[in-house]
């Protein structure tokens, strides 16, 4: 969303919000989804092939739901197969899309519709077709998905689609669109701007807290229902909750209950699809407005004290609430600070009741300042059955105007998830962090000794496709891509101009024109088909492909026993024992009948180790082969907390902690990625990088701690009273039986057995003496992975 400025200029860039062109509406197809629009005459729509290689079925209907094609110009090319399938299914539920589901209740049989074909095998990332209704119509709008299979170099994984509708007579401004129910609702009300209602839920239900047009503060109170019919008021408590949970304010996971006075829990928080909330101040109130010049200002408070009479609770001068969407924050100064909340029109967070509640929420009234971005706008509630089931999800956005994304379980989920309830939400997924009857420190020992499992499904996979594959991967990453051979494995940074990292990855080489990146940020995609553009490298296609591979990875000095008992490659691969580090096969578990898996010696651990790389479909068989292979072994699962010390240990690196896009690779500590003399051709950063290399400002180097107490990331890090650098990882190492820390720090203090000091509370009362030593910690020239 642009508001223009001066000679053209935008002012502001706010993307994610309603759309300021008069009469344009954006869709979204998900792989494998079915999204309808409905058309009048003149009104123009367009399909958008944003990744390319991207089949479209267009399927057009007339009011009565006839088939109608020349509404659209176009003319069906073969069975709607997308539709067909969807209808077939039992589990009505996966039809999402309300102009589907509203088609198949009038007695529309999809079986029986046709569909025009757009794009193809070969179309290229962007690629449109427009298409003018020439009288009223129901457009359905598909992207086929098909089973990427693992042993085929060249898979297409499907990918998203985009619609863009222009009403041709856009009479009023563009109302915002109410997400569909989750299920049938209970209690389905508006809540008026500037106003608040009340309501009852009962223990167990669902309330879902909609924010209609995005930027909008909800106050949401709740009291325990049968202790208030008993005269005592019982509502939710900010500092209670803030104290158990040791956050901010509850999240979905572990850390997502809400607490009265009493410690006891009232609802917990099972979606969030915005991630930024308040505990901290009160509901806005009338001495708030007065302070600021504004007597007699319609205030959250006294709407509350409205609501809430008819129940017999008192009137408060301002009331301590759940401020649900509010953007507040405490700055290096110790100031709570509030701007624009970050919700988007139909962002909401839904909540568990875990006992009779009375409620109320409000749509905030503020307009003299940033709380609901100076305009006020509605709320809408839901309520839903306590028989419904809903997944716990926190929701993440690639880029700011794309729909959001909920967290998802991996395909080994069913295995992990017998095994412990301590999961953690880790980049849209759900992860073990620890797991039940073993702990973090058994599971490290099973990985350093013997072998252990885990799973690391959200990495980030894209396919690279096409007679430009070679040219996008040797532009965009610091590695020499000409180099890479038919079944190996590169590790190397992705860099933007001023040398600063987005990301690490590995770069799979399966033929002459076909890749696979695997990172760990979600934008690598999105940056990868930019520059592809930009380039002019127009036989090239990046297609996201997470969603159709997931791995787990064994490692351990017991790894290549375990898994050589169970993996088969045929004559045309390599031997799976005769695999060398950082080289795969594309093989089966068992036989040449069993699961098809890529197996790459590849770890994450500083250990002799293995990925497995299969479509989620055969993720629980695969867990489950390697499970049993293992029991001989002593094979251990292994968590997330587990892995940070291994990782730690091993010197490798952590996106957000290790290094960003502020830090370049030499600062990050792998250098060796850039091979600045042996690599020639010109790449992505490649100036910034010489000149950094020649002139270093920071570097990365391990720190041993003296003592027992450890550091943490952000510590600083001191000689005498300039800090001169930062802890970006510590652990404690079972192994070395001493205290560890990666630091950034500057050249000039980087020399072995240079001593520092870390510091603790405000970096000068509290000392731990600590000097520089080789790095990585735990075997420094990589021997074990390389046995």
């Amino acid at each position: 969303m642009h508001a223009a400025g001066v000679a053209g200029r935008p002012r502001l860039i706010a993307p994610g919000l309603l759309s300021p062109e008069p009469g344009l509406e954006t869709y979204w197809v998900r792989p494998g989804g079915v999204t309808g629009v409905r058309l009048h005459g003149g009104d123009e729509l367009t399909v958008v092939d944003r990744q390319g290689r991207q089949r479209a079925e267009l399927t057009v209907l007339a009011p009565d739901g006839s088939p109608d094609g020349t509404a659209l110009g176009i003319a069906p090319d073969g069975p709607a197969t997308t539709l067909r399938a969807l209808a077939a299914t039992a589990d009505r539920d996966r039809i999402t899309d309300p102009v589907l589901a509203e088609v198949i209740a009038h007695g529309v049989d999809p079986t029986r519709l046709r569909a025009a074909i757009l794009f193809g095998e070969w179309s290229p990332a962007g690629a449109a077709e427009t298409m003018t209704a020439r009288g009223p119509a129901t457009v359905l709008v598909a992207a086929p998905s098909l089973t990427m299979r693992i042993d085929d170099p060249a898979a297409n994984p499907a990918s998203d689609l985009m619609l863009e509708v222009r009403r041709s007579s856009p009479l009023a401004p563009l109302e915002p669109r109410l997400p569909e129910p989750l299920a049938d609702p209970v209690l389905d009300f508006r809540v008026d701007r500037a106003t608040a209602a009340s309501y009852e839920v009962k223990a167990g239900q669902y309330i879902q807290i909609i924010d209609v047009e995005g930027r909008q503060c909800s106050d949401f109170l709740a009291f325990h229902g049968r202790r208030l019919a008993e005269g005592v008021e019982r509502g939710l408590d900010a500092t209670a909750t803030r104290y158990f949970m040791g956050q901010a304010y509850p999240q979905p996971g572990l850390y997502g209950k809400f607490y009265d006075p009493d410690m006891q829990p009232l609802v917990e928080v099972v979606r969030d699809t915005v991630g930024r909330h308040d505990t901290f101040g009160l509901a806005c109130n009338r001495k708030y407005y007065e302070d600021l010049g504004y007597p007699g200002h319609v205030n959250c408070t006294d709407n509350f004290n409205a609501q809430l009479a008819r129940y017999g609770v008192a009137p408060r001068a301002g009331w301590p609430a759940l401020n649900l969407f509010y953007n507040t924050a405490f700055d290096a100064h110790n100031q709570l600070i509030f701007d624009e909340p970050w919700s988007r029109p139909g962002d909401y967070v839904l909540l568990r009741a875990g006992t009779d509640l009375v409620c109320a929420s409000s749509a905030c009234p503020d307009d003299i300042d940033p709380a609901n971005a100076w305009i006020t706008t509605d709320i809408h509630v839901r309520v839903y059955d306590a028989k419904r089931k809903f997944s716990m999800a926190i929701a993440h956005r690639v880029t700011p105007e794309q729909p959001a994304t909920l967290t998802k379980d991996t395909a080994f989920a069913p295995r992990t998830t017998a095994l412990t309830r301590q999961l953690t939400e880790y980049r849209g997924y759900w992860l073990p962090a620890s797991f039940d009857g073993h702990g973090a420190i058994e599971e490290y020992w099973a990985c350093r000794e013997r072998a252990a499992v885990m799973d690391l499904s959200p990495l980030r996979k894209f396919e690279v496709l096409g007679p430009d594959a070679e040219a996008l991967l040797q532009a965009c990453v610091t590695r020499n891509i000409r180099r890479l051979s038919h079944g190996q494995v590169v590790y190397s940074a992705m860099c933007n101009e001023t040398g600063g990292m987005i990301d690490d990855c590995t770069v799979f080489r399966l033929g002459d024109t076909n890749f696979r990146f695997v990172g760990g940020e979600e934008y690598s995609g999105t940056w990868l088909r930019q520059q592809a553009q930009r380039l002019g490298l127009d036989r090239v296609w990046v297609k996201h492909s997470t969603d159709q591979m997931h791995n787990i990875a064994v490692q351990g000095p017991a790894s290549r026993d375990l898994l050589a008992e169970i993996i088969w490659t045929p004559p045309t691969q390599p031997a799976f024992t005769d695999l060398t580090w950082f080289r795969f096969a594309i093989g089966r578990i068992g036989d040449h009948n069993g699961i098809p898996l890529l197996v790459s010696r590849t770890g994450y651990s500083g250990e002799l180790g293995y990925e497995l790389w299969c479509h989620p479909d055969d993720g629980p068989a695969l867990w489950d082969a390697v499970w049993e292979a293992g029991r001989p072994h002593g094979l251990l699962p292994l968590g997330l907390d587990a892995l940070d010390i291994l990782r730690i240990e091993a010197g490798l690196v952590f996106a957000g902690y290790d290094f960003s896009d502020q830090t370049d690779p030499f600062e990050a500590g792998i250098g060796f990625t850039v091979p600045l003399q042996t690599k020639q051709d010109d790449f992505i950063g490649r100036e910034a990088l010489l000149k950094r290399k020649a002139s270093p400002q920071r570097t990365l180097v391990g720190l041993e701690l003296a003592g027992n107490e450890p550091a943490a990331h952000g510590d600083c890090v001191h000689i005498g009273r300039s800090q001169v650098g930062v802890i970006t990882s510590a652990t404690r190492s079972p192994i070395l039986r001493t205290n560890i820390a990666l630091c950034r720090i500057a050249v000039e203090h980087a020399a072995l057995g240079t001593e520092v000091e870390v510091g603790k509370l405000d970096g000068h009362q509290k000392r731990i003496p600590a000097h520089v030593v080789r790095f990585p910690f735990y075997d420094p020239d990589k021997q074990r992975p390389r046995s």
